[in-house]
């Protein structure tokens, strides 16, 4: 069986996993397992009872190979407390060659691509004869191909009698996987699901408790402002290639293609996290050549990285010094007096969070407490005091429920609507349908097609992106 969890940022599907995991104990209820009550004190119960937990921060080691990831947890040793590879290395290779691994137990899980780091570990929790295997959000960084060949998996562990736990913000997948749904808001179950087939408006409904209108096709093509970011055949030598475009002032321009279609690269050679080899790039007419982040802010430019987590928020730091990170310059009380106005720091802070509807107490909590929506929010309301020229967005609604996700375009639509040129990264052509004026596809690191207006649909999106995507091979 597929049991899939959905539900809004903060709603309690995580707290759930937690209480299943023994990292949280419940204060009421209880849990059963074969029918009999269980008290799972802490994480190694559960592991004792068969559970295992992937989460969507990946947990693997650096530097270590696949097969010593694999083993990590698994009590095989010898009388003398060495472990004993050879029978690891046995049942490593058998789970193998059930998930399908394209690659050698041997080689390093830093060479391996996200949905490979997947199979590693599900390997992991196979090799540890896992029962149940709860999964949060595995497809939300793989391509449309990648997440297939995940649900082929998924189905052939359920054939073999594993039970998966499935969190997904992605509905239609959620409706095509699983065989009962659980929707949760607010702390509590708002509908149950066994054996029923949920269209996703329906699922949308009980998530956020009221209809949201998804839209079929672009809107109608509307006048912007002035040219403000022009990219005229630029490469980084690697994954970008000959790539030319336009943002207008008030213009929320999309790039589509598939995950590896050079897309990040692009965005991150503007920004200056890396460089153009080739072609140039002028911002309001200007040239412009960043060799650092740093020049790219001070220009005009603001970037919501794709990994929030890990590239664009400090986590054990306040709501308040994330905001204001950015813009810190203009909280010194002056050239000759160094010093941060705190008090209005706080005020400009909780404004902008009011503006995203960020869900906390108050902007001294820190970052790392919030759920993924609300962390998703704080990285775009930095950028609300003292909008950029040019914004960025890598995958805004990555991991973001329907409600938040909601949410984050009005934000981004009203960026425009100041004058902002917005530019989107997004692997969700729904997303790009919805929210973008223009759609750049990109693949293999080059405009194969540019979309506009009521011609930006689904359909269109996915053409371009498949059709000019090279074959791929067994991943490596």
């Amino acid at each position: 069986m597929v049991h899939g969890l959905v539900g809004a940022n903060g709603a309690g599907k995580s707290t759930l996993i937690r209480c299943l995991a023994g990292v949280v104990q419940p204060d009421s209820g209880s849990i059963e397992i074969d029918g009999e009550p269980l008290n799972i004190s802490d994480p190694q119960v559960a592991s004792e009872l068969g559970l295992a937990f992937i989460h969507q921060e990946m947990s693997l080691i650096p530097g270590w190979d696949v097969l010593r990831n694999m083993s990590i947890g698994i009590p095989l040793v010898t009388r003398a407390g060495i472990i004993d590879w050879r029978p690891m290395r046995a049942k490593a290779a058998a789970v193998a060659e059930q998930l399908g691994f394209g690659f050698t137990l041997s080689k390093q899980v830093d060479d391996l691509s996200t949905a490979d780091k997947w199979l590693v570990l599900i390997g992991r929790a196979l090799m540890a004869d896992a029962r149940v295997i709860a999964m949060d959000e595995p497809t939300a960084s793989l391509s449309s191909r990648e997440a297939v060949r995940l649900h082929a998996i998924i189905r052939d562990l359920v054939a073999r009698g594993t039970t998966v736990i499935f969190v997904s913000h992605r509905l239609d997948e959620v409706s095509d996987l699983c065989t009962d749904i659980t929707v949760f808001r607010d702390g509590k179950v708002t509908r149950r699901v066994v054996g029923e087939r949920l269209r996703k408006s329906e699922l949308v409904t009980a998530i956020v408790g009221k209809d949201l209108e998804i839209p079929e096709h672009g809107h109608d093509p509307t006048e912007h402002g002035p040219e403000a970011l022009r990219l005229a055949g630029v490469g980084d030598g690697r994954m970008v290639r000959d790539v030319s475009l336009v943002v207008h002032e008030g213009e929320i321009v999309g790039l589509g293609g598939l995950v590896g279609s050079g897309r990040s690269e692009l965005v991150k050679a503007v920004y200056g996290a890396s460089r153009f080899t080739s072609g140039r790039a002028s911002l309001d007419g200007r040239p412009i050549a960043f060799s650092h982040p740093a020049q790219a802010v001070a220009a005009g430019f603001g970037l919501v990285p794709e990994e929030r987590r890990a590239e664009g928020l400090f986590l054990n730091e306040s709501i308040n010094f994330n905001i204001n990170l950015a813009r810190l310059e203009s909280l010194v009380f002056s050239r000759f007096l160094p010093f941060l106005r705190l008090k209005l720091a706080r005020l400009r802070a909780q404004d902008a969070a009011d503006q995203v509807t960020v869900k906390a107490k108050n902007v001294d909590e820190l970052a790392g407490t919030l759920s993924g929506g609300n962390q998703q929010k704080v990285a775009i309301a930095r950028w609300l005091i003292d909008p950029p020229r040019v914004l960025i967005l890598d995958e805004p609604s990555r991991g973001v429920d329907v409600g938040a996700r909601a949410e984050v375009h009005e934000v981004i639509r009203a960026l425009a609507a100041r004058g902002t040129a917005v530019l989107v990264v997004s692997s969700d052509n729904e997303e790009l349908v919805a929210l973008c004026d223009t759609v750049v596809v990109m693949a293999e690191g080059r405009v194969v097609g540019l979309l506009s207006g009521t011609s930006i649909t689904v359909d269109h999106l996915v053409h371009l992106s498949f059709e000019n995507q090279r074959e791929e091979g067994n991943a490596a």
